[in-house]
């Protein structure tokens, strides 16, 4: 299994963009779902881990 690691606070780019146009994401809450929250209009959505892990282009050291 590929397990990444990120943790609360971790910035993520989503291989899809947000409706928005923003691809960054912030990691809000760790678990068997992972919540992430858009940079640029805050709105946050909750999926499971491994879709979480397929989605995932890149893993940016959060703060």
């Amino acid at each position: 299994m590929n397990d990444k690691k990120y943790d609360v606070g971790t910035i993520v780019i989503m291989k899809k963009s947000h409706p928005c146009g923003e691809n960054e994401w912030k990691v809000v809450r760790v678990g068997a779902d992972i919540k992430i929250q858009c940079n640029n209009c805050k709105r946050t959505i909750m999926i499971p881990r491994i879709e979480f892990n397929k989605k995932v282009k890149k893993i940016i050291n959060g703060e």
